[in-house]
């Protein structure tokens, strides 16, 4: 019997011979050779403690002191194969638990794909999505350690040029295992073209259903068994004929694009049976009379997004709307944070990408949340373009969770500078998105600029700043206060950049660290040095890096990152 460790490399060596044999014997082999591509990232941590921001206490500062996360990815195509491996590995990691430590070497991936005529097959772990991705989304997003592929199978087969069916089954991947829980769903996507017009529609239905391992139901209901009696009846009104927590849960959605001239209209409804879940702010009693904060729920779910966006002439504008009621959807309902989740739906604010601007970002909320969000941008003309955002996420109650304004103004002076420049305002609740009881809301108003000046059509120089001054609560700044960063990057292309910044928190606020002598809130700076080093397809970095407690976040799914002091460095390349 072939080891699981073992069997994709088997796999592919034999298809890879299968393919040389054939080669060997066909006159014409030059005209099917195989293809063969990848990709290298490798990124190492250096730890140094500092305890002064926080920086401790966790077994890479304490004893590790390095840390490396690496992904060696090979994709090989040849004869309508299309066949993948790719070998992870993580040394003293701090990205599946950033107040932990990971040590795991193995393939992380492995697939072999096929079309015969109209059908197609995949084999092995298995990225794929329904709709927008809120009944299921399996992907990875490696900066928040995401890998949420399907370890299993998938055909699809063309009904016609336009439409589509497919169907997979599977397991959730773990890291180098799998969930125990039993995944399997289906989709119909079409595209209906109306004759002698410009209006188009693509709609969709999907399904998914998971069905609970014995080992992960034992656990749940060892847990409700230790909620009092009238919790759980409340959970399950029938509990004294046998109800309780079901193996099988069901997710649907339809989905529709319509596309008229400059319009484009998406939407997505989507519903959820009864299921477990966990909300993180709600409360219980325990058997003691004690309150505690965080409980299971049982309840159906349900999410409706639109989005509406106009093109046309130098003016976009877009409109989102997005509704959220207790649809967390994971393998097993005991998985929190980034862990576990089946699906994914999208977020309802703009991505920030500067320094100040992004440290403040809304995750979503499966238990419950409605927002909106309107985006807007004009080019007056090719030089000056102005743009602004408005985003405004509640809960059910219309409580105030986020609400942001973005401007922006864009110019570009021919080919010597460009300026880009404006003002961001939020109001940010701590206690929900940072999991900080009681905390006051960050209300703040964040100035910035970016100016780049290019000397000639390789070197440049680049100044970028903010400046956050924070709201104040009971005469102490929220948060970590006010904050500025200044940062310089010299470019020399195709090769070199240079970067030098930093973060100083000029008006301390609540968080911040306290000098033990004098008992006042310290003024800390946290600067970062960076060296970029481009070769062809190969890129290799260098930092020095200091960096606060913040929230790192990638398309609505985010999580808390401790504060961080040490050396990166990082090799991607591809090939």
């Amino acid at each position: 019997m072939i080891p699981r460790f073992w069997l994709p490399i088997v796999l592919l060596t034999l298809a890879m011979q299968g393919v040389t044999a054939q080669e060997a014997e066909n006159e014409q082999a030059t005209t099917n050779q195989g293809r063969l591509s990848g990709n290298l990232q490798l990124n190492g941590n250096f730890f140094m403690r500092d305890s002064l921001i926080g920086a401790y206490d966790i077994p890479q500062y304490d004893r590790q002191l390095f840390g490396a996360d690496s992904w060696l990815n090979l994709n090989y195509q040849n004869w309508g194969f299309d066949m993948g491996l790719r070998f992870d590995m993580f040394n003293n990691s701090n990205l599946l638990n950033p107040t932990g430590t990971f040590t795991g070497i193995g393939i992380g991936r492995w697939y072999v794909s096929k079309k015969i005529h109209k059908l197609g097959i995949t084999g092995g772990y298995i990225y794929d999505i329904i709709g927008s991705g809120i009944i299921f989304r399996a992907y990875e997003e490696r900066p928040l350690a995401i890998d949420q592929a399907l370890y299993g199978m998938k055909v699809s087969y063309d009904l016609t040029d336009n439409w589509k069916v497919k169907g997979f089954t599977g397991r959730q991947k773990q890291q180098f295992s799998t969930y125990n829980s039993v995944i399997r769903g289906a989709a119909v996507d079409g595209f209906i073209g109306i004759d002698s017009s410009r209006v188009t529609l693509a709609p969709g239905f999907g399904a998914v259903a998971r069905t609970l391992d014995d080992g992960s139901m034992n656990n749940l209901v060892a847990t409700l068994n230790t909620y009092r009696k009238v919790d759980v009846i409340e959970m399950f009104p029938d509990t004294l004929n046998g109800e309780g927590p079901s193996y099988n849960t069901y997710a649907f959605s339809f989905y529709n694009t319509l596309t008229a001239g400059p319009f484009v209209w998406y939407m997505e409804a989507a519903g959820k049976t009864k299921d477990v879940i966990y909300d993180p702010f709600g409360q219980r009693t325990t058997a003691s009379g004690d309150t505690v904060v965080g409980r299971y729920i049982n309840k159906a779910g349900s999410v409706i997004y639109t989005s509406l966006s106009y093109a046309k002439k130098g003016l976009g504008l877009t409109v989102e709307g997005k509704r959220t009621e207790n649809f967390d959807f994971r393998t097993r309902p005991q998985e929190e944070g980034v862990r576990g989740l089946m699906h994914y739906i999208p977020p309802m604010t703009r991505v920030n990408t500067y320094r100040l601007l992004a440290r403040y970002a809304a995750n979503t909320q499966f238990v419950g949340e409605q927002a909106f969000q309107v985006d807007a941008s004009y080019a007056l003309n090719r030089k000056l373009t102005l743009s602004a955002n408005f985003s405004n996420i509640t809960n059910l109650d219309g409580d105030k969770l986020y609400r942001e304004l973005f401007t922006e103004v864009y110019y570009k002076y021919k080919r010597k500078w460009t300026l880009t420049t404006g003002v961001q305002l939020q109001d940010y609740n701590l206690e929900v998105y940072f999991g900080k009881p009681e905390a006051a809301p960050a209300k703040t108003i964040t100035p910035y600029f970016d100016f780049m000046y290019k000397f000639n059509p390789k070197t440049s120089i680049r100044f970028e700043s903010q400046y956050m001054s924070m709201s104040e609560d009971h005469g102490i700044k929220s948060d970590y206060g006010s904050w500025v960063f200044g940062l310089v990057e010299f470019t020399l292309a195709p090769h070199w950049a240079i970067t030098v910044s930093d973060m100083y928190n000029i008006d301390p606020g609540k968080e911040s660290p306290v000098d033990f002598q004098t008992g006042e809130k310290q003024e800390i700076h946290y600067p970062r040095f960076d060296v970029f080093y481009t070769h062809k397809a190969n890129r290799f970095s260098l930092s020095y890096v200091k960096q606060v407690e913040g929230v790192v976040c990638s398309g609505g799914i985010c999580r808390l990152e401790p504060a961080f002091s040490g050396v990166k460095m990082s090799v991607n390349s591809t090939f």
